[in-house]
């Protein structure tokens, strides 16, 4: 009979925070600082999953393999690495592998493993699309203007454009919507939220000078809206 496949054990950024008492958008930053250092080195870079939270929204979380973990704690103080450790340790303990008794256990675990192999491939190829989707902007930390957000979310199998994407933000209170020079610039809700900035420039012609403003999507915004629009919701 040949040997049967392990499945690769990981850990969750999620956890990681839980365990060490950080917060997790902190070691998602972390994470992100280690994945640049991986491809500068050309090495694989930590995977990426989903989760669904109370509120019922979908937010992206990693999948660290031992070795991806032990790189990340490298820079925790000892009790943190310690506590990692410890749970790296009940992981592998658990999931250790057992010789069957008998050719029927044998069987029995081979086709269990076989439908773990198989319901772990449905969930990728579910969370595929979101993946890629949050891939490409993970390294979005800095503000881009709307209708570059409404390229990216196109890109990625979003039905939106820019002018349908500034209907949504409107209708839904993330930008002003009644007509004068405020019009498309962040709601008060918006700014206290941390999605939107907005960029002033003060320009002079024979008349005088004036003011522009421009609105941006932050990095932290890019990201809800990703999350919004990945749960599948409609666009108004």
């Amino acid at each position: 009979m040949n040997q049967l496949t392990n499945i690769q054990q990981t850990m969750s950024s999620r956890e990681i925070a839980e365990l060490t008492g950080k917060n997790h958008q902190h070691v998602l930053r972390d994470i992100q600082v280690l994945n640049d250092n991986y491809e500068k080195l050309s090495l694989s870079k930590v995977g990426q999953s989903t989760y669904k939270a109370d509120n019922g929204q979908q937010y992206r979380q990693y999948e660290l393999t031992k070795m991806q973990t032990i790189d990340l704690m490298t820079g925790y103080n000892i009790e943190l690495r310690i506590k990692i450790n410890r749970r790296w340790e009940e992981l592998e303990n658990k999931d250790q592998f057992q010789v069957p008794s008998s050719m029927s256990e044998a069987l029995r675990l081979a086709a269990n493993q076989a439908e773990q192999i198989e319901q772990q491939q449905k969930q990728l190829d579910e969370q595929k699309p979101k993946v890629v989707f949050a891939d490409s902007v993970t390294q979005a930390f800095n503000s881009i203007l709307i209708r570059e957000l409404a390229v990216i979310l196109a890109q990625n199998g979003i039905d939106i454009g820019e002018k349908r994407l500034f209907e949504y933000l409107r209708n839904n209170g993330f930008l002003i919507k009644r007509e004068g020079k405020d019009k498309n610039t962040p709601t008060q809700k918006s700014i206290e939220l941390g999605l939107f900035t907005i960029a002033e420039r003060t320009f002079n012609n024979s008349q005088g000078s004036f003011i522009a403003k421009t609105t941006y999507v932050t990095g932290r915004g890019q990201q809800y809206f990703i999350n919004k629009f990945l749960t599948g919701r409609s666009v108004n």
